[in-house]
């Protein structure tokens, strides 16, 4: 708060003067600071509190009546504190407009009474405002040019006091602002989140505009007034502190922009005081030559005052924006970018020049995005407005390419706005943008981001309505109907055109999207674009050619789909997610618009194009966006006559595309609330009746049954070429439909799993003939086990749909061993989803009635299928491996890859379904780390899936696959042969270990399976073994390393347990801790121990004190925790290659052997401990004796 000042000047300022040099010799040399200062108003509570005083905070009113009414002019919802006597100009900002006016009016009196003491008001708001609740104290200047004064002006900080202090000029005041230190880091009001901070910054903004708007007619032309404020914010705005210079600067370009204001008002009073001196002059009277004097003697006036004011702003644009426009708080940058846009474009006669505009131009280069944005967003005020234009020529010539490389900026707002910026240009100004730069901004219709595909979509429009002349007149006989047709077909020539240059031909969809919100209506106008598609070549105008024809539909389709669905496309974001009931209308419109048309239209354009493949593959799709509502009466024979020309372009075409839509277009048309499901029914019933009978005529004339000896009954197949092709034209059709449609009735099933029981060796099916029987049969299982709660009637047929499931397994069984690799692939995964489904079915089944019947695998199956995963998905080379270089290129490499990750999903499906054991994981674990960039996520996601099902058994399948990789190690190197590619080194095992406890996470929550793991791997290196001189140590010693690697997630209680069990196995064998092949087990020993002492298993090794002490147990010295504490431990790799010198001896005994899970104490263990089996042993054993550590 400053203090009153008193009657004399000069002893007030002797006194300051004192106080400044005290405080300046207490302060020495230090760093600012440029965080924000402290705020006194950051409580709701205290922001709306409101203090009463006598008057202002440094002028005695005369009356308590004057402040009285000063607030109750504010009116609003604080009537109820109308009682308060006055309130200072910071508190004023919380009470909203009408309360700043009158307390500003009042400020005003108060200031025409006592400038000094009023002003020195003001100066304590901008203070406060920037959030500074220190001490403000201000002295008397007798001169602005003294040199004296004007070098005591500093900043400094005051370690040993911990006090910041300012000292600056406003004339005639010489301040001194003196706060905290640790008050630096606290929000200012301007920064705080939430509402809060962006209600402060609108009010503060409002503050200064009314301020300045209340002044304008009376004291801000007194030289004083402004001159001291201007003076002030310059000095605050150039501090260390980010508050006062934040806040200041918000203020002085808000100040300016008032003051641009009252210059406007001031050129709008000359403008008129100039037209009624014109006036005036016609006039002969002798009075009028007396009002023109007046006139213009008030026209000098009104110029004189202008001319102050924009003296003002030149002071203040030089002081302090050219100083803050390239701030270090980008906040600030922004804030002078957006009032420089207003300035220029309200005030242009003075700011819209090239001395302005360059800063606009540079600051478009500033690293931060809301920076460029406000620059971008300035220039569309400037360029939206025609008569500013001749202005901007200069500018435009010299920072056109940096806003053409502004649509390619990182932030997508930025760019979109950029993108309407350009569009503003090119709709002012024919001449800016070249061909070239037209070419590289329309391809923005691309864009993965819809807005700014969408204003590029406009600037596409806008230069196609732009290049296309207008139909001609000169016929009179041409109707408004053949004149609009002309026009339409101009326009989509030239859009054709644009699509072919682009050579992005698969991209219509996203063209039309771009293009949807300005052409919507060209783009609707379905009636047009089939007129041009059903044209005649042959008529008076030019025809289309067969690849525009082919584009045509490509649009005709991606419209009918924008319009039935919305703008929800793949890979492009930013669209709108939810319509309202105008849209959700004008959807309801289009759709029956399109319905109407297109049902009558289609079987037209499906009979003219039906010997092109693609197309009508596209137009086969319409259907599937009708309307389903519509009356039948008015379409059941437009739905006939449709369907009847679909039956006919399938009896054509077999290809993949055109039979994957008329398949789902069937599906649409057949639904259950279309209104003419009968007829699409009915003539999808005699489409399938017709190829099932071609079919059978087909392959009874083919397959034909044989006696061959020691098989018993086979199949033969017997066909020429021309046959082959019909067989699998009908196949192709029956499961293109068989994906979509249920086609139990017309038992597709008998028909054609006599086909996979025919030898490739003894005259089988060709592998393109197998694999769409494979995939038939496999629809005809999943249809069957879907629909069993309604077709199981009876235990026969329960009975029978097993039988099904058997016999299709079994085939599948033996087409994996097929010649063919896509064959063997395609058996592979109908196995795999016809069992996952088995399994779901038996999961829904109501017992209450008929369902599945329960179907297990038998194991030469799973083993098949296990086999298989390993040779046809763990292939190829390492995905570590950068430098080794594949044949195949880039794309057949990533389709191979998703294929083999496709087979990885079906088999990993299998196993979290519970269709195979969960033991079979541990084949795919092997390669968690050997191939982590191909399929890491997908057994990452077993992992979890097989630990939320069981998390001991899940446990246990980790060990298993650790055990397997060591036991191939170990054999590998006792064989001595060349390296198998399934074997892997000890250091990959070490780090598969390393991975597997990573996944480990709640220590807690896992805690049994982390035992499990230790007893298992102890049970694993030393049961059966029996010490003789020629095997002093276990063969698999070493893997006590590679369990080392789960000692870290052991809480402390367990790993007393886990040593005490280790104790056990070890006390009855002669251990020589000197010999280096016992390392592995010190080494675990270390990881059992270290974590009591705080250290790890290598540091724990390498200490210089004895690991047992002679006399007292390794326990003696470790406190002993709840089952809850935390670990400590991480394990480090650093002595692999010394355990790597261990020498291992041959063991060929399998331990396969389950047991109860082992029991984890939740108090502190007691000295026994109780056993009952292992994972991997042959027996069992129990052993109640207390255990001792000593050795």
């Amino acid at each position: 708060m400053i203090p009153e000042p008193t009657a004399t000047a000069a002893s007030r300022a002797s006194a300051q003067t004192r106080n400044s040099h005290d405080e300046a010799n207490s302060s020495g040399p230090v760093n600012h600071s440029e965080d924000e200062s402290g705020n006194e108003n950051r409580q709701k509570s205290v922001r709306r509190r409101k203090r009463p005083h006598e008057g202002s905070e440094n002028v005695k009113r005369k009356s308590a009546k004057a402040s009285r009414s000063s607030v109750s002019r504010a009116g609003g919802s604080r009537g109820k504190q109308r009682h308060v006597e006055a309130v200072t100009l910071f508190e004023v900002v919380t009470m909203g407009r009408s309360a700043m006016q009158a307390v500003i009016d009042d400020w005003i009196e108060a200031y025409v009474t006592d400038r000094d003491s009023s002003l020195l008001d003001l100066i304590s708001f901008f203070i406060q405002c920037s959030g500074c609740k220190g001490v403000v104290t201000a002295e008397m200047c007798q001169s602005k040019e003294d040199s004296e004064v004007m070098s005591k002006m500093v900043e400094e900080l005051d370690e040993v006091s911990g006090l910041q202090y300012k000292k600056f000029l406003a004339f005639p005041w010489i301040l001194t602002v003196t706060w905290p230190m640790d008050t630096d880091s606290v929000e200012y009001p301007l920064i705080q989140s939430g509402p809060y901070g962006r209600w402060f910054h609108s009010e503060f903004c409002d503050f200064v505009s009314v301020l300045v708007a209340q002044c304008q007619h009376s004291v801000i032309f007194d030289s004083y007034l402004m001159n001291s404020l201007i003076s002030l914010l310059t000095e605050l705005s150039d501090s260390y502190v980010r508050a006062f210079r934040h806040t200041c600067t918000l203020a002085a370009v808000k100040l300016l922009s008032s003051l641009v204001a009252v210059a406007l008002s001031l050129s709008v009073g000359i403008e008129n005081s100039q037209k009624l001196h014109e006036v005036q002059k016609t006039k002969t009277r002798q009075k009028s030559t007396l009002q023109q004097e007046r006139i213009q003697k008030k026209i000098t006036e009104l110029q004189e005052k202008r001319a102050e004011l924009e003296s003002m702003m030149d002071i203040i644009f030089k002081g302090i924006f050219l100083k803050r426009y390239r701030d270090v708080l980008p906040e600030i940058r922004s804030i002078c970018m957006e009032e420089l846009g207003l300035w220029m474009k309200l005030y242009s006669s003075a700011f819209l020049t090239d001395s302005y505009l360059k800063y606009m131009g540079w600051m478009m280069h500033d690293k931060m995005p809301d920076v460029r944005l406000k620059c971008v967003l300035g220039l569309q005020g400037l360029y939206g407005d025609p008569p500013l234009l001749p202005k901007l020529d200069l500018f435009t010539s010299r920072f056109k390419e940096r806003m053409i490389s502004m649509t390619l900026d990182k932030d997508n707002e930025v760019a979109v706005q950029t993108m309407k910026l350009l569009l503003l240009i090119s709709k002012t100004s024919d001449d800016v943008l070249s061909t070239k730069d037209y070419k590289q901004l329309l391809q923005f219709v691309y864009s993965s981001q819809r807005p700014l595909a969408a204003t590029a979509g406009e600037l596409l429009f806008s230069r196609l309505l732009n290049t296309v002349a207008p139909a001609s007149d000169t016929q009179d006989e041409i109707s408004e109907a053949e004149a609009h047709k002309q026009q339409t077909s101009a326009r989509l020539k030239a859009l054709l055109q644009f699509y072919q240059e682009s050579e992005l031909h698969k991209h219509v969809v996203y063209l039309v999207d771009s293009l949807w919100d300005c052409g919507g209506a060209l783009l609707k106008d379905w009636h047009t674009l089939t007129s041009i598609l059903l044209q005649d070549s042959s008529s008076h105008s030019p025809g289309l050619t067969q690849a525009e024809q082919a584009v045509l539909v490509e649009i005709l389709v991606a419209s009918v789909r924008q319009a039935a669905e919305g703008p929800a496309l793949a890979g492009r974001s930013g669209a709108k997610k939810v319509m309202n009931a105008r849209e959700k209308k004008i959807q309801l419109d289009d759709c029956t618009k399109l319905t109407d048309h297109l049902l009558v239209v289609l079987p037209k354009l499906l009979s003219k194009f039906s010997g092109s493949c693609d197309i009508v593959a596209s137009l086969m799709k319409i259907p599937q966006y009708f309307l389903s509502e519509c009356p039948e009466a008015d379409h059941t024979q437009a739905v006939s006559g449709l369907t009847a020309e679909m039956g006919a372009v399938l009896d054509r075409h077999s290809g993949p595309p055109v039979l994957e839509a008329a398949a789902r277009t069937f599906l649409s048309l057949c639904g259950e609330e279309t209104a003419w499901c009968s007829v699409a029914r009915a003539a999808r019933d005699t489409l399938v009746q017709r190829w099932v009978d071609r079919l059978t005529a087909l392959l009874g004339d083919t397959v034909s049954l044989k006696v061959i000896k020691a098989l018993g009954e086979s199949q033969s197949f017997s066909a020429d070429e021309e046959k082959t092709g019909e067989i699998l034209a009908a196949l192709k059709k029956l499961r293109a439909f068989h994906n979509c449609h249920d086609l139990l009735k017309w038992n597709v099933f008998e028909l054609l799993s006599p086909l996979l029981s025919v030898e490739s060796s003894e005259g089988g099916a060709p592998p393109e003939v197998l694999l769409e029987v494979l995939q038939c049969l496999c629809y005809c299982m999943l249809w069957s086990l879907n629909t069993s709660t309604e077709t199981l009637t009876s235990r026969e047929k329960a009975v029978a749909q097993r039988l099904q499931l058997r016999l299709f397994c079994e085939r599948g069984n033996r087409c994996l061993s097929h010649s063919d690799h896509s064959v063997r692939q395609q058996a592979f995964l109908g196995v795999c989803d016809v069992l996952t489904a088995h399994s779901y079915q038996l999961q829904v089944w109501d017992p209450s009635s008929f369902g599945p019947l329960l179907y297990t695998p038998s194991p030469k199956l799973q083993r098949a299928l296990l086999t298989f995963v390993c040779m046809h998905v763990f292939v190829g080379p390492d995905c570590d491996s950068q430098s080794s270089v594949r044949e195949n290129s880039e794309v057949e490499r990533l389709e191979d890859l998703h294929k083999r990750r496709n087979l990885l999903a079906a088999f990993c499906k299998l196993i979290v379904h519970g269709v195979l054991e969960m033991s079979m994981a541990a084949e795919v674990f092997m390669y968690y780390v050997k191939y982590y960039n191909d399929f890491g996520d997908i057994i990452k996601e077993m992992m979890y899936r097989t630990r939320q099902m069981d998390r001991i058994e899940s446990a246990r399948t980790l060990v298993l696959c650790l055990q397997q990789l060591f036991v191939r190690l170990k054999q590998e190197q006792e064989s001595g042969g060349r390296a198998h590619p399934g074997v892997q080194t000890f250091t990959c095992i070490k780090e598969l270990a390393r991975r597997f406890a990573l996944t480990f996470g709640d220590l807690v929550k896992f805690r049994e399976c982390v035992v499990m793991i230790h007893r298992n791997g102890i049970e694993f290196v030393f049961q059966e073994f029996s010490q003789t001189p020629e095997t002093p140590t276990p063969p698999y010693l070493s893997y006590l390393t590679i369990l080392s690697e789960f000692s870290g997630k052991l809480l402390k209680p367990d790993k007393k347990t886990v040593f005490s069990y280790l104790q056990k196995h070890t006390a009855e064998h002669v251990i020589d801790l000197r010999e280096e092949s016992w390392q592995p087990l010190i080494y675990y020993r270390a990881s059992l121990l270290a974590a009591a002492e705080g250290e790890d298993a290598v540091s724990y090794v390498s200490s210089d004190r004895k690991l047992y002490p002679p006399n007292r147990s390794p326990f003696s010295k470790q406190k002993l925790e709840g089952s809850k504490s935390p670990c400590a431990f991480s394990p480090v790799d650093s002595k692999a290659s010394k355990v790597h010198r261990s020498s291992f001896s041959s063991s060929n005994q399998e331990r396969t052997a389950d047991v109860d899970p082992f029991s984890v104490p939740v108090e502190p263990p007691a000295k026994s401990l109780n056993i009952e089996g292992s994972v991997l042993s042959a027996g069992n054993e129990a052993d109640d004796d207390t255990v001792e550590v000593e050795l």
